[in-house]
């Protein structure tokens, strides 16, 4: 009798990734060097573009889908939330590291983060849990997962967000220049990420 290991839901894999984001920004913070710093900076963009991109595919139509006009008012205030995010990650990566003003712009986008991923984690999440089998739940968390390694790494405020073709479209037709863009920025070894 084989036994497979149990995978995560939905909820567990975008919290891990609020988690992550933290860590990177405390890594950010406790950096010594101008180096590790756009090293740390680089890391939370790149993976703050990556999440949200995937909610918006896959999280935020399936809170439309299970959850009615509720899940649908959920997910329209969370795009709405995103988008702000998206203009501070945009105005984020257009700030060098060393300008006086990065901390700031850096820490105003993880303090409104925080209390959006804590909405997610408290309300939304749950509701969206509740509304479905762990079996749809773990589809979830796979295609999630999936869809992060085919969305734009960089912020794109302009960008399709209500999921779909349009959206999906929009992604692969940034993809190859973000790609590009991140061959040349620092981020940390894979050691210590």
């Amino acid at each position: 009798m084989s036994h497979s290991a149990v995978s995560n839901t939905i909820s567990q894999d975008v919290t891990q990734d609020h988690r992550e984001l933290e860590e990177y920004y405390s890594k950010y913070q406790a950096a010594t060097t101008e180096k590790e710093q756009n090293q740390w900076a680089n890391q939370f963009r790149w993976e703050l573009a990556r999440h949200s991109a995937a909610e918006e595919l896959v999280v935020y139509p399936a809170l439309e889908k299970y959850l009615g006009e509720e899940g649908k008012r959920i997910a329209d205030s969370d795009r709405a939330e995103h988008l702000e995010a998206k203009n501070q990650l945009y105005e984020l990566e257009r700030t060098n590291v060393t300008d006086s003003n990065f901390p700031t712009l850096f820490k105003k986008l993880v303090d409104d983060l925080r209390e959006h991923m804590r909405s997610e984690e408290e309300n939304d999440l749950p509701k969206l849990e509740a509304a479905i089998p762990r079996e749809e739940s773990e589809a979830l968390a796979k295609s999630f997962q999936r869809t992060k390694n085919f969305v734009p790494t960089r912020a794109h405020p302009g960008a399709p967000d209500k999921g779909g073709l349009p959206e999906t479209a929009a992604g692969l037709a940034a993809l190859p220049i973000d790609k590009l863009r991140d061959l040349f920025a620092s981020f940390p070894s894979q050691e210590t990420v």
